[in-house]
């Protein structure tokens, strides 16, 4: 664990005992899911700060623990690492409770929490990572993705020059060549640019893979490779190597393997 992020837990414990202090030791899993989704609403920038210290958080899959009803079906990025950091900081939470005898637990060691409790709880609307308060500014200069970007559209003119090939499968072969999936290769990508915590699955990753229940990071790879191919597919038609229709689209023939799906 970062120190940032355990520094931002350690804060939130100290909020919970404050409050379970201040109203007699009542509802202790109550409090504990509302503190912690109160403090741990985090903007994009201050969970970007938490992924470039800890990438591996980009491994945080949705597995059900979505509450937010705008984000069940198709989550973002934002909310999957959100509902993460949420769970285990309940689970940090009920720990302390038992600690201090607000609640009691089983011969197992799960904390019992009563049913009229559990009534009262209601899912807690989190940060819609879609929409940003003001106008993304990018950092100046190449941005790290436009120079991977290049490296990989270099390398597709240069096969495209030096034999026979079909354009649109070769773009897809190169943007699988120059595909970003390490998270400690995605995270600085996610700092340049915090609007990647808004990208949704959108069947993008094979549902085969993962269960149907992808890594975040892995999701924006998915992302990241669509646009790649693209982007190499313009610049077959730019070059004369992939034709367009009369409105301006690349001319594909069919083939069920053409979908770009991470796999």
């Amino acid at each position: 664990m970062s120190k940032k992020l355990a520094k931002l837990l350690d804060s939130v414990r100290l909020e919970y005992l404050h409050e379970m202090e201040t109203n007699g030791h009542t509802y202790p899993y109550m409090t504990a899911h509302r503190v912690a989704n109160r403090k741990l609403a985090l903007s994009a920038n201050e969970l970007v700060e938490l992924v470039m210290e800890d990438p591996k958080l980009l491994a945080a899959r949705a597995s059900e623990l979505i509450e937010d009803p705008r984000e069940v079906a198709n989550p973002s990025i934002g909310a999957i690492l959100s509902a993460n950091l949420i769970v285990a900081c309940v689970e940090g939470l009920i720990a302390v409770a038992v600690n201090r005898d607000w609640l009691t637990v089983n011969e197992e060691g799960v904390a019992q929490i009563e049913a009229h409790e559990l009534d009262l709880v209601r899912p807690i609307s989190g940060v819609d990572y879609s929409q940003t308060s003001g106008e993304f500014v990018p950092p100046k200069g190449r941005s790290k993705l436009s120079e991977l970007f290049a490296v990989a559209e270099a390398a597709y003119e240069e096969q495209l020059e030096t034999g026979t090939h079909d354009a649109y499968q070769l773009a897809l072969l190169v943007a699988s060549d120059h595909a970003i999936f390490s998270p400690d290769d995605l995270a600085p990508l996610i700092a340049e640019n915090p609007l990647l915590l808004g990208l949704r699955d959108d069947s993008l990753v094979d549902p085969e893979l993962f269960e149907g229940d992808p890594p975040a990071g892995m999701i924006v790879s998915a992302h990241l490779t669509e646009m790649l191919v693209q982007q190499l597919v313009d610049r077959a038609m730019s070059m004369g190597a992939l034709g367009f229709d009369s409105s301006g689209h690349p001319i594909i023939e069919e083939n069920d393997d053409d979908n770009p799906t991470v796999h």
